[in-house]
């Protein structure tokens, strides 16, 4: 009897290997070869479910996506009904930041896919999307509703992002910034 397999298992665990790679050597390191040593399976393998490096590093960065997805929707669940919209917005930043071990490589991997992205305007479509649609959410969430000022709070996360994976902030550092540039939409808060 023929053995099952779980596809969506195995495009997993490809894909996490491909997010190895990518946060310890970058993505120029990643190739089939090296994402199947990585992922102990066989070139063929790799194959078989990603025609294209370009496949791959979109499942990748859709992985990416869902774990931040999945830290906000956690963090959130955790404030309990009808947050106060700067909380709100703090906690969702603040899950979607490089803070620890844990959330770093997820960070480096969506740094080395913007860079990706870059040459590749086509691999975009994705992430274009994903940014008009927080912007949108948190212009909702802001007093004054301005899409201006959402898309600088965006800014704001994606700036920290990198000082906190360029190793020039602290987390503490970086949640200080945060909640300075919170009070100055919000107004001045003594909690977080």
């Amino acid at each position: 009897m023929p053995k099952k397999v779980d596809h969506q298992e195995r495009r997993t665990l490809i894909a996490d290997a491909l997010m190895r790679v990518a946060a310890d050597q970058g993505l120029e390191a990643v190739s089939l070869r090296h994402v199947a040593a990585e992922a102990g399976v066989s070139a063929g393998m790799v194959q078989h479910y990603f025609r294209t490096k370009d496949e791959m590093m979109a499942f990748a960065m859709a992985v990416v996506r869902e774990r931040g997805q999945i830290r906000v929707t956690e963090a959130l669940a955790r404030l309990g009904e009808n947050p106060a919209p700067r909380l709100l917005l703090r906690t969702m930043i603040a899950a979607l930041l490089p803070l620890d071990d844990r959330t770093r490589d997820d960070g480096r991997v969506a740094l080395a896919f913007l860079a990706y992205t870059a040459v590749r305007p086509a691999s975009a479509t994705g992430l274009r999307a994903d940014t008009m649609q927080l912007t949108s959410f948190i212009a909702s969430v802001l007093p004054t509703g301005d899409a201006a000022q959402a898309a600088g709070l965006l800014a704001l996360m994606e700036g920290l992002g990198l000082y906190l994976l360029g190793g020039q902030y602290t987390a503490e550092q970086a949640l200080d910034a945060l909640d300075a540039q919170l009070d100055l939409l919000f107004g001045s808060s003594t909690a977080a």
